[in-house]
């Protein structure tokens, strides 16, 4: 089973690459996606969070309220490591079993979209590593535009992340995002069709 890693800093298009490449049949894990489930109302993870933050990162039903808890944590350095160090190893864990059960099942492919691969140092789990990337000014101005972000929310989310240009020497492919979206995808699709060459090309597929 060939192991693809998809990552891209927020608003490259990393998920919008992810959709073409389903389109395609790939076998996507989303971390996002393990994430929520990381958190879902009696878990560890969430306990653990209420006693670092209290219960008002609580919504009233007693789900996680995100916009509350991302209010903390990237104002505060420390409170965005600790919170890492209570949700990573649990999607780490829910990722290992997704990655189990596909392999049992004999998928020749699978693609981790892991938005801070890099950053958790796992990069070298993986056979191919695929990375989106976008100018910063054009990624700011998407989360202000798309997601109704103010520009200070905006500058601290991109600058928490490390800098798309440390992580351009490490990918294997990159597929750039600074056109249109028609553009994104045909790109998209020519990187999917590289990784089915690699899939067969190590018989896997």
């Amino acid at each position: 089973m060939l192991k693809v890693g998809l990552t891209g800093n927020i608003a490259s298009g990393k998920s919008s690459v992810a959709d073409v490449w389903k389109m395609r049949g790939a076998f996507v894990i989303d971390a996002d996606r393990l994430a929520r489930r990381a958190v879902e109302p009696e878990t560890a993870a969430l306990r653990a969070i209420v006693a670092e933050w209290g219960t008002g990162v609580l919504n009233e039903d007693g789900t996680l309220d995100r916009a509350a808890l991302r209010e903390i944590v990237f104002r505060d350095a420390s409170a965005k490591r600790r919170l890492e160090e209570i949700v990573h190893p649990e999607v780490e864990r829910l990722r290992s079993e997704e990655l189990r059960s596909a392999s049992a099942r004999g998928e020749p492919l699978v693609v981790a979209d892991i938005p801070l691969l890099f950053e958790v140092g796992l990069d070298h789990e993986f056979d191919v590593v695929v990375l989106v990337d976008a100018p910063e000014e054009v990624r700011r101005q998407r989360l202000e535009r798309d997601r109704g972000m103010p520009p200070d929310v905006a500058k601290r989310m991109i600058d928490a992340q490390m800098p798309a240009e440390q992580k351009r020497g490490r990918a294997d492919l990159l597929i750039l995002n600074s056109g249109s979206r028609d553009d994104l995808a045909s790109r998209a699709r020519e990187v999917w069709d590289e990784i089915t060459r690699r899939t067969r090309a190590a018989g896997h597929g």
